[in-house]
């Protein structure tokens, strides 16, 4: 007698033991993958312009200045959103793209403020033409920048560090709204999570 039946039997004259229900498929996964928010380009991005922020406020704008609370908290939104949002995902398409926008929304802001300091000051912000511009959008796409910009910006002017600062917010604008497009795409095409809920319980009914 081979096991199944030895069990089968023994439940048969012991009504103690109850059979054991017999297991479909295994339940079809709902929940989206989503890598580590830290491992995002944007996001990494983001961090070096809170950074920058921070240093630039520290060194070029006077204490009191209602202006220093203003960027360091755009900066921290513009990174934080993104994180939040990132874990968000799995759960809520909608919390995911607001949060998203948000972070774009305090990076549209911050870059407002980088560009005030530099016109009310009559500094330069760098242009295609200016001979530096091409070179300093290089370094800003490069890995290298990851490594070495806290140093670097030691190095820097006011002039030299917000333009570095502008041209990061414009590369993590893009970024996003790159972002966004392909939340907006997934939730046309997979739905909100009730309805992902929806189509695996019906599936594993089926199964």
């Amino acid at each position: 007698m081979n096991q199944n039946n030895q069990n089968n039997q023994n439940s048969q004259n012991n009504p103690n033991i109850q059979n054991t229900p017999s297991t479909k498929n295994p339940p079809y996964t709902f929940l989206p993958q989503h890598g580590h928010y830290r491992h995002l380009r944007v996001y990494q991005v983001t961090e070096m312009i809170y950074d920058i922020t921070y240093y630039f406020t520290q060194h070029y704008l006077q204490r009191g200045d209602r202006t220093v609370d203003q960027m360091i908290q755009a900066a921290r939104s513009g990174k934080q959103n993104i994180a939040e949002g990132n874990q968000a995902a799995a759960t809520s398409s909608e919390t995911e793209i607001k949060l998203t926008n948000v972070a774009k929304a305090s990076l549209e802001e911050l870059l407002d403020d980088y560009e005030d300091y530099l016109r009310v000051r009559n500094l330069q912000q760098w242009g295609n033409l200016h001979p530096r511009y091409e070179k300093m959008r290089q370094y800003a796409r490069s890995e290298d920048i990851k490594k070495d910009y806290a140093a670097k910006i030691q190095c820097m002017n006011d002039e030299e560090i917000a333009n570095l600062c502008i041209t990061l917010i414009h590369q993590a604008m893009y970024m996003l709204h790159k972002l966004l497009v392909t939340m907006q795409n997934r939730f046309v095409t997979e739905g909100g999570i009730k309805e992902r809920m929806y189509q695996s319980r019906v599936k594993y009914r089926e199964s």
